[in-house]
């Protein structure tokens, strides 16, 4: 039987919406977090800033695990190695693999180059022949200033490949849309804000006041808006696009599981309930530890609703 998870034109399920809403949270993490430190917000040592910790862990494990997630959906996991020494140009997930590699490698290098101290302090103290390590991370500090602006470029190009990887599937016409790969890098870098101040906040002493925290804020309202804007402007294309472009918009937003979906958990949970607290709240409440948890969890359940709208949605109606 027909189900909203289950239907006959359905390619990718739920493990590649989970994988992709982790992605967009490492690369919008990943960016903002370089913001900050460029900014210099981070202190005199940025090892010690909260938020640059949790985008130590954050960043590398999200993107780790829904790798890992998608890997043991394969139906031959333990072959996927060779796609990691055999590119091809013409696939978008070869070339999806070879961005991993290369945003990870510039992501691991430059957290060793924050958290040095503690890095030599480790090797020193359990593994002295690795000492060399530390050698190659003092040369790698010379180049701090282009290892960042490489990283923030690989971040934007991780965020827009997940929507890239969808805009590939030409069968369809709702994913088949030159807007998905900018939308999905503003809903990406939403979550990467929103996951960034639930962990500092859930998992260290940082003062809702501090000027980390707030460089993250202003950030919030003006992604929200370019994401409203990418929103209308990618169903407006596809309802103005005609013949099954048309159908897919009304399959996809006028009725059923997945309208709901997108009308309760993307627009009113994602985007306007976090938007009218903040309007009401004052400045007092706005600052609070449990109110800005709360507007968090919004903007994280949000996206994931907007990850799996998109996903199961636009594969419902062929061209």
């Amino acid at each position: 039987m027909n189900s909203p998870f289950h239907f006959p034109s359905l390619v990718w399920d739920h493990t590649i919406a989970v994988y992709l809403f982790l992605l967009g949270i490492s690369a919008g993490a990943t960016m903002l977090a370089v913001l900050l430190k460029r900014a210099g917000l981070a202190g005199e040592d940025p090892s010690q800033n909260n938020v640059l910790r949790c985008t130590a862990l954050l960043a590398p494990l999200s993107i780790i695990i829904g790798l890992v997630i998608l890997i043991f959906h394969l139906t031959k996991p333990w072959t996927f190695w060779y796609l990691m020494f055999n590119y091809s140009t013409t696939s978008i997930m070869s070339m999806g693999v070879m961005l991993f590699q290369v945003y990870m490698l510039f992501l691991l290098v430059w957290l060793a180059i924050i958290f040095h101290q503690l890095i030599a302090s480790l090797i020193d103290k359990y593994a002295k022949p690795l000492g060399f390590v530390n050698k190659l991370i003092t040369f790698a500090t010379k180049f701090t200033s282009l290892i960042e602006i490489v990283l923030i470029f690989l971040s934007v190009l991780l965020g827009a490949y997940t929507g890239f990887l969808l805009s590939a599937l030409i069968s369809y016409p709702m994913l088949n849309n030159p807007v998905l790969p900018v939308l999905f890098l503003a809903s990406g870098t939403s979550s990467g804000i929103a996951a960034l101040i639930f962990c500092t906040l859930l998992f260290t002493k940082e003062e809702t006041h501090s000027a980390s925290l707030g460089f993250l804020h202003k950030f919030e309202l003006p992604v929200v808006l370019i994401e409203i804007f990418l929103l209308a402007a990618f169903f407006i294309g596809l309802y103005l696009g005609g013949g099954q472009k048309t159908v897919a918009f009304e399959t996809a937003l006028l009725g059923g599981f997945w309208a709901n979906v997108f009308w309760i958990g993307v627009v009113g949970v994602g985007l306007v309930l976090p938007l009218l607290l903040n309007g009401i709240a004052n400045q007092q409440l706005k600052h609070s530890k449990g109110f800005m948890l709360l507007v968090a969890c919004l903007g994280l359940m949000g996206v994931l609703c907007l990850r799996f709208f998109i996903l199961y949605a636009g594969q419902m109606t062929l061209a």
